[in-house]
């Protein structure tokens, strides 16, 4: 599925009839929260009124109103003896940018096991509206607001809650929680782009989700400039009861984001498979938490390509610059695809690296192909660009399927087809702290079923405390407490489960010879129970294996693999060690 880029250019959808304001090319910088004295909401509002001012809101609780104020009054207003201030209505934009994976990583399957599955549990997403006839939502208890909230026209909404609850139905993803959370809906972005929306609107939508029962909200969305109205509507939320999750941000640097950045709402920075921070994470002393943020796959309304070997159908993107097109011939084995072919009328089959995408497509090409399918030479599956076009289809896929292609397929009768359909069953992979937000609001909704009589502070300090150590040792600006742990965090909420023995010490690792970029990393350790678990950053490669003492995998020989060793089921761990390559 293609990843589509979300730039801000057209209005959000509010939570109301949209005006002819939020419909510019830009958010309106004369929108304003307007904070009234006790007692002094007529009196505030007859003054608005008077200046010739819009009222987008009221929230009576924060004695506050929305209004788009003309820039002469404001001052005025200023003066006011029933105004106690004014403040920008920030802009809220969502926090995606393009290309998918984490699920494992955030030990969400072996936690859903257990029966901490989210039953029970509603969360609310506010975004884009959902997809809500997807195939992955299926049976899923939905609900939203306002109308027009079960369809997404950029699909950043959509994939946040596949991340949270994509169904265990043997196609496509599976999300955190899969299908046993219920979802309640709040749409306030739109068009193809998502645009933006306001803090006042993000605050009617968090009230709404308080309104319908949410104990989770999850917010894969952030501006740069904070609110003190907003700040309070949080914390309100937070008294009470009410766990709040946002992104912290794309900017790649040491801004704060807000909602995100204030202290009755969680942070969450971005990963990358390696368990590195994600280039483009916001850091700073706001970030709580990390998760999977890089490559992530999940729920999306649109496909922007297709291929299909032998009658299976795989999942490709498409690649950014690519004719929109179809071609269909025999499926060949093109290597690097780094030199001309002869491949007249064949579909033919790229591994990726060595020279750029746009390189081995006109390769491809010049040798008489009909299509090039690129696959990775990693797990799992990418977002590319040709910056430029192609006169022949071109598309993505994962190497896992790659590699099964060229061992099984090749030969056999190929289609691809880059011509985009909406409104329908497709899946994505993009990064952000968008991204990264809904594993932990589905890990949040998996640990808070394991004991529903906890409350959002006991949730999110169970979060906190087990959270896998990156970085610096103890919280830091890039991974706050660290990888979020869907198990870990269960287990220390429940008070410890079945630990208390020993856990395993003196990890040690050693990487063999690279061999066709393969190696083989060999673990050995001393004590703990008999049987363990071996973690590879943060997942379970191997569980309730014997204790011998030793354990030895093959990998591939590219980016970083840190380890741990486990007594098996339990947080009873050795330190970790880290292999680079």
């Amino acid at each position: 599925m293609k990843q589509q880029k979300l730039a801000a250019a057209l209005a959000a959808a509010l939570a109301f009839t949209l005006s002819a304001t939020a419909l510019a090319a830009q958010p309106d910088p004369n929108r304003v929260w307007v904070k009234y004295k006790p007692g002094a909401g007529a009196g505030a509002e007859a003054a608005l009124k008077a200046a010739g001012a819009r009222t987008h809101y009221r929230f009576d609780r924060l004695r506050a109103f929305a209004a788009t104020v003309p820039p002469q009054a404001l001052q005025g207003l200023r003066n006011n003896p029933n105004i106690e201030y004014i403040e920008a209505d920030a802009p809220r934009y969502p926090s995606a940018q393009t290309t998918p994976w984490g699920i494992t990583r955030v030990q969400a399957p072996e936690t859903a096991a257990t029966g901490a599955d989210g039953t029970g549990i509603k969360v609310c997403v506010i975004d884009s509206g959902i997809n809500a006839n997807h195939e992955e939502f299926a049976g899923i208890s939905m609900t939203g607001y306002p109308s027009g909230w079960n369809n997404d026209s950029c699909g950043h909404g959509t994939h946040v809650a596949g991340t949270i609850a994509a169904a265990n139905n043997s196609v496509g993803v599976v999300g955190v929680s899969p299908a046993k959370v219920s979802l309640h809906i709040v749409k306030v972005f739109d068009g193809a782009a998502c645009g933006w929306s306001y803090s006042s609107t993000l605050v009617d939508a968090a009230n709404r989700c308080q309104a319908a029962g949410a104990k989770i909200i999850s917010m894969s969305l952030g501006g740069s400039g904070s609110s003190a109205t907003e700040n309070t509507a949080f914390a309100s939320l937070n008294s009470a009861g009410i766990l709040s999750i946002a992104a912290a941000g794309n900017a790649g640097n040491s801004t704060f984001s807000y909602p995100a950045s204030y202290a009755s709402v969680m942070s969450v920075a971005a990963t990358d498979s390696a368990n590195a921070k994600a280039s483009f994470s916001q850091y700073n002393s706001a970030v709580d938490i990390a998760a999977p943020g890089v490559g992530v796959l999940s729920t999306y309304p649109f496909k922007s390509a297709d291929v299909t070997v032998g009658g299976n159908s795989y999942l490709v993107s498409a690649i950014d610059g690519t004719v929109q097109s179809t071609a269909s011939g025999a499926l060949v084995n093109g290597g690097l695809c780094d030199s001309v072919g002869s491949w007249a009328g064949k579909v033919v089959l790229c591994e990726r690296g060595v020279i750029s995408f746009a390189q081995k497509v006109a390769n491809v090409t010049s040798g008489g192909g009909a299509a090039a399918v690129v696959y990775n030479n990693v797990s799992g599956g990418f977002s590319g660009t040709l910056n430029g076009s192609s006169t022949i289809p071109a598309v993505s896929m994962s190497q896992e399927d790659g590699q099964t292609l060229v061992a099984s397929a090749l030969g056999q009768n190929a289609s691809v087809s880059t011509v985009p359909v909406s409104n329908t069953s497709g899946y994505a992979y993009l990064d952000g702290t968008s991204m990264a937000t809904p594993h932990v609001s589905g890990v949040a909704a998996l640990v808070w079923s394991a004991k529903p009589t906890a409350t959002n502070a006991d949730v999110r300090s169970a979060m906190e405390s087990t959270a896998l150590d990156l970085g610096a040792a103890g919280r830091d600006n890039n991974f706050g407490y660290g990888l979020v742990q869907a198990f870990d965090a269960t287990e220390a909420l429940l008070g410890g489960g079945g630990g208390g023995g020993t856990p395993p010490a003196g990890l040690t690792a050693s990487k063999g010879a690279v061999v066709k970029n393969k190696s083989t990393i060999t673990l050995n350790w001393t004590g703990g129970a008999s049987t363990v678990d071996v973690r590879r950053n943060g997942s379970v490669v191997a569980g309730g294996i014997a204790n011998t003492g030793t354990y030895a995998q093959s990998v591939r020989a590219r980016g970083s693999y840190t380890y741990q060793v486990c007594n098996a089921g339990t947080s009873e761990c050795s330190g970790s060690v880290t292999v680079s390559f």
